[in-house]
């Protein structure tokens, strides 16, 4: 008692409580004057501090800035790699009549052929359509595009192929184009605007008077089939119903081989009330070496700034640097990433091996004639003309 009176006057604190705890006793000893993390931040050494105050934020950065490559580079750990597809041989020469085509995979031959229709979901591709439409020509029954004055990610668009229609003149005995008006519902998921254009575009085909047993391709503009092999489909009797293709993968331009993984491509022989418009895996057979699939292959920077912003994968647009024009220059003749992302893979090996730049190659060999034939209007798709436009 006589303790405390003393503390009292002279304006100090007492505390009866008995511990041995030192921030206890004293907070309990400086109340009113020090907050208690204040109390527990001076126990700390320097060592905690620089912790606290540089590795954390440091890793909170990092993980802002790199996070989402840390998450595909991960990527083996927390999803499994798909169920292989059973690949089918794909034999072609010139040379060879098609009933020893056909016997060579083990089908058989029709008395005529299959009609075959073409149908895509059209942005702004304008000379990848025409690259397309070339090779396919002679074997297309019917051309069936659909334009949406909406982009998957909600942004407005012109109505491209509406105002280069012209340019397709070769086509039009036999085209069915159709526009549909976007939702333009921002915020949304992508692939909600992708998969309501894709019923769209069943109706389409409907219109265009599509029957049981024809041959449909589906595929994005840039998935091109090579001509023989649909005209080995179209001629081939007891073919897969649906028949997933394999393409070469290029970025940019033919100068760019990716790998030859590009299976979202597919031939389906036409079924009423069963067939649906897809762009995902709908059976495990996949023919081979059936064509090209050629991403970003433009010929404007601004034809890749908007594709960037406007595709289903827009959210791989994390910074405003990355749509810097420069930059993309710089990246489409390097051969590197234009979201500098990992790549896309299943197993840590196959990571690794793709880590960097895509190498270059100077083979322009067996690529739709079309190109060849007119590469002077299209030769930045071609090796070695890797400056774009700016326009």
């Amino acid at each position: 008692m006589e303790k405390m009176l003393m503390m009292a006057e002279q304006g100090g604190h007492y505390c009866s409580k008995k511990t041995d705890n030192l921030c206890d006793d004293c907070c309990c000893q400086e109340s009113g004057r020090l907050t208690r993390i204040r109390c527990i931040m001076r126990g700390l050494d320097l060592k905690t501090y620089i912790f606290l105050f540089t590795v954390i934020p440091l890793f909170i950065l990092g993980m802002y800035l790199h996070g989402q490559k840390i998450s595909y580079f991960l990527r083996p750990l927390w999803e499994k790699q798909p169920k292989p597809f059973h690949q089918i041989p794909h034999y072609y020469n010139e040379n060879v009549t098609m009933e020893n085509l056909c016997r060579l995979h083990r089908w058989g031959v029709r008395d005529y052929p299959r009609r075959v229709y073409d149908a895509v979901l059209f942005s702004n591709e304008v000379d990848l359509l025409t690259v397309r439409w070339k090779e396919l020509y002679p074997y297309i029954t019917q051309f069936v595009l659909l334009e949406s004055n909406s982009t998957f990610s909600g942004l407005p668009k012109p109505l491209v192929f509406a105002a280069n229609r012209h340019q397709f003149k070769f086509v039009e005995p036999r085209l069915t184009y159709g526009t549909i008006a976007g939702r333009f519902k921002r915020g949304e998921n992508p692939f909600v605007e992708e998969a309501y254009q894709r019923v769209a575009l069943d109706q389409l085909l409907r219109i265009a008077d599509i029957t049981d047993d024809d041959l449909l391709i589906m595929s994005d503009v840039d998935e091109i089939p090579s001509r023989h092999t649909i005209n080995l489909l179209r001629w081939c009797d007891g073919i897969p119903p649906v028949l997933h293709l394999q393409l070469r993968n290029y970025l940019y331009s033919f100068e760019f081989h990716v790998d030859d993984k590009s299976w979202r491509a597919s031939v389906h022989r036409y079924q009423s009330g069963k067939t649906r418009y897809a762009h995902y895996r709908q059976t495990d057979d996949l023919l081979a070496d059936a064509g090209w699939h050629c991403s970003f292959c433009f010929c404007h920077i601004s034809d890749f700034i908007f594709k960037m912003k406007a595709y289903s994968h827009n959210d791989r647009v994390r910074f405003p640097h990355l749509l810097n024009p420069k930059r993309i220059q710089k990246v489409i003749c390097s051969g590197d990433d234009l979201f500098d992302m990992i790549p896309e893979e299943y197993t840590f090996k196959e990571i690794i091996g793709k880590l960097g730049p895509v190498p270059h190659s100077y083979s322009a060999v067996h690529l739709p004639s079309y190109l060849l034939e007119n590469a002077e209007n299209y030769k930045y798709l071609l090796p070695g003309n890797c400056i774009r436009e700016r326009g």
